[in-house]
């Protein structure tokens, strides 16, 4: 088994796995709940083997809840424990919300489904566009003061948004989509957070399962998996982005790695800055998402893999309609509270 190395993320003292554990699929979007025993093996096994960056939230079902069993009888203290507040639903449909009140009820009851005493990096996982940044922070800021979270996290900012956060508490990472079929983020985002001193938290590195499954993915979606509405994932998407994923699947078969641990490879290859959080179910995954950290590129490859990677080399957005509008979000000015 590969060794997992520790990095800093950001720079306020946070040192977490170099891979991380996304849980999400374990309870929510992609399918049905799994088993509860199955998934709590899971956690452990990954643990044990080194990757003990686990990230969850308030949105992904009753995962808070499992992971709260999961870290029992000692586990707790050998991970490092992610969770995000901030989304909800309102009238039947997604909705973000960073009011005080809220952002701290949100904490309390996390912390209760968790059954810890603190959250090591605690994100707001989707920016309200109705309170300014500096209200959601200021709340975030007493919170760390209480000992109820240790670092800041914020998913899904626009730069201003990472700045105008950052000049009210120093923010430790910026969750974002980043894999070889999402990489608007490198223009403007990433350059922010590495100005900083942010880390960086890559969620869907294989792009939601497309980029170590390839279009065959899309016959297996449970009725309840949300990929099923992304248009990515449409036919007439589809068609056109397989051909991204048999490009990257021959250079992964010259390298003698599997065409996710090259994808994934790729995100690592962007800096020590970055860690990658691949979700998965299944132990033989999680195996072979950990072999990605031995998988070495040289800077022919990498340009390689990008060229393949063009802006054009992918359709469809990677949200629906409505959801769009949470992507790399802004805030109204402070002067505009009047709570």
């Amino acid at each position: 088994m590969v060794q997992v190395k520790k990095v800093k993320l950001g720079s306020q003292g946070l040192e977490v796995s170099a891979q991380g554990l996304g849980c999400m699929g374990m309870s929510s979007h992609y399918g049905p709940p799994k088993p509860e025993e199955d998934m709590i093996q899971l956690i452990h096994h990954s643990i044990n083997s080194g990757v003990t960056f686990l990230d969850t939230s308030d949105a992904y079902g009753d995962n808070e809840l499992l992971l709260g069993k999961a870290l029992k009888g000692g586990w707790r203290e050998k991970v490092q424990l992610a969770s995000k507040f901030g989304i909800t639903r309102v009238d039947g449909k997604p909705a973000a919300r960073g009011r005080p009140d809220y952002v701290r009820a949100a904490c309390e009851t996390s912390l209760k489904r968790l059954e810890v005493e603190c959250i090591d990096l605690y994100y707001q996982h989707r920016i309200d566009t109705r309170v300014p940044i500096e209200i959601t922070m200021g709340e975030l800021k007493k919170l760390v003061e209480e000992g109820k979270i240790k670092y800041i996290g914020l998913s899904e900012a626009s730069p201003s948004t990472i700045r105008r956060a950052h000049a009210v508490h120093p923010i430790t990472a910026i969750q974002l989509e980043w894999s070889l079929w999402t990489r608007d983020v490198e223009e403007e985002i990433v350059p922010t957070c590495r100005e900083l001193g942010i880390g960086i938290v890559a969620y869907s590195p294989l792009g939601r399962g497309f980029l170590s499954s390839g279009p065959k993915l899309v016959e297996k979606f449970a009725n309840e998996d949300f990929r099923k509405h992304l248009p990515r994932f449409q036919p007439e998407n589809m068609e056109h982005n397989k051909n991204m994923f048999e490009r990257v699947n021959e250079i992964a078969e010259k390298k003698g790695c599997t065409p996710g641990q090259l994808a994934l490879a790729w995100v690592h290859h962007q800096g020590s800055d970055v860690c990658p959080i691949p979700g998965t179910t299944k132990i033989a995954n999680l195996n072979q998402n950990i072999g990605a950290l031995s998988v070495k590129l040289t800077p022919e490859e990498m340009a390689e893999l990008e060229s393949i990677a063009s802006a054009d080399a992918v359709k469809g957005d990677r949200y629906g309609e409505g959801l769009t509008t949470w992507k790399n979000s802004d805030t109204p000015p402070l002067s505009s509270w009047t709570s």
